[in-house]
């Protein structure tokens, strides 16, 4: 019997669906999948070549496509053979996930998980979710704010803002952020980071979830934070966390959030390149992706999922309510060399924060790294 292996990341979002999902697929082809898992923060910043030589399947987020283009570690999934369900895949795109792992000309994974910055709320300690972000300052004000700092989500912020501002930060060169963006969004993400508590510096989303979702927790809003469905679910936790289209910083509504989710991958070494990719177009179909994976605790990549109505209800109308700011999310630059500039410029930001350092120095830095991260045939 064939059996393949599988690599995602430990959160019961990310592991957990995929369990179910392959057990469902063995029972319909005989065909086994066993699924290890890594860490949050080991899961965005290890070697994919490494993981490639190891496992059939691979969850990747889309910022490592040019890395692992470069390196020729994972199979191009648009097979003609695939045709008509590509199409369909295409089709159910939130915003721009599908094509977020398009890199010159092929496809190198389908989004099986949609997230992007949203706001994350307490409906029993808030009327309403925040509308302005002047309404988050005064909020944090109060001590009643929280924002995952750190690396890379300071990063991620950064990006976030300048998008609401409409100066979206550039991709491909040969500076990330003008200088009059750069001062506007690091003088709001300075005011934010001393306000909030400094721990916020060390935290990532599933910290701050975490404290937000403790009986007793004070802490009414998240207002930048990629959105996590388990938080919904009644039960999940002591306290429901309800989700909800970002603040706005600018006039355009919630556009320019930092795309994240993730995407199933067949590795290029596989023995079995047929099972895995077979298990890959169907693991992120429609009626798989609102069915048994939604139902198993996962945060689908596929817009069937994200308008059903059985889906929304479960998860306490999560994707419903911050669909408009998942539209309108913004991609990060995937040239090969972005993934140390990430790591190295989210680092600077979060120390940057920290020392309550002003524009110029940070900026400068950034950009920087930026022009560094390419090679010279970029």
């Amino acid at each position: 019997m064939t059996r393949l292996k599988g690599m995602t990341w430990s959160h019961p979002r990310g592991f957990d669906p995929m369990v179910a999902c392959a057990a469902a697929w063995e029972k319909r082809t005989g065909v086994g999948i066993d699924w290890d898992k890594r860490s949050l923060q080991d899961f965005e910043s290890y070697p994919v070549e490494d993981l490639a030589r190891a496992y059939d399947l691979i969850v990747i987020d889309h910022p490592h496509v040019g890395q692992i283009t470069e390196e020729g570690c994972l199979l191009a999934l648009d097979v003609p053979e695939g045709a008509a369900a590509l199409a369909e895949l295409s089709a159910g795109s939130l915003g721009q996930s599908f094509p977020s792992y398009t890199w010159k000309g092929r496809q190198w994974a389908f989004p099986i998980d949609a997230a992007t910055q949203v706001q994350a709320w307490r409906p029993d300690l808030l009327a309403a979710p925040l509308g302005r972000w002047d309404e988050v300052v005064a909020l944090a004000h109060e001590g009643r704010v929280m924002l995952p700092l750190r690396p890379p989500h300071s990063l991620m912020v950064l990006y976030t803002l300048a998008g609401q501002l409409g100066r979206p930060c550039r991709v491909e060169g040969p500076d990330l952020i003008d200088s009059d963006t750069g001062e506007r969004v690091w003088e709001m993400m300075r005011e934010i980071a001393g306000l909030v508590d400094p721990a916020c510096a060390g935290m990532d989303p599933i910290a701050v979830f975490e404290a937000m979702a403790g009986e007793g927790a004070r802490i009414a809003c998240a207002p930048l934070i990629y959105g996590y469905v388990s938080y919904a679910v009644p039960g999940f936790r002591p306290r429901r966390i309800g989700f909800a289209d970002m603040p706005v910083a600018g006039p355009d509504g919630p556009v320019g959030s930092a795309l994240g989710g993730t995407g199933i991958a067949v590795s290029a070494f596989s023995a079995e390149p047929g099972a895995a990719l077979d298990f890959a177009y169907w693991v992120a179909g429609a009626d798989v992706q609102r069915g048994i994976y939604a139902a198993s605790g996962g945060q689908p990549g596929h817009a069937a999922a994200w308008g059903d109505e059985a889906v929304n209800l479960a998860a306490g109308d999560f994707y419903r309510a911050t669909r408009a700011t998942l539209d309108g999310a913004w991609v990060r630059p995937r040239h090969d060399g972005y993934m140390a500039f990430q790591a190295a410029a989210s680092e600077r930001i979060t120390e940057g924060l920290i020392r309550k350092d002003a524009a110029g120095p940070v900026m400068a830095a950034i950009n920087r790294l930026f022009r560094e991260s390419f090679s010279p045939g970029d």
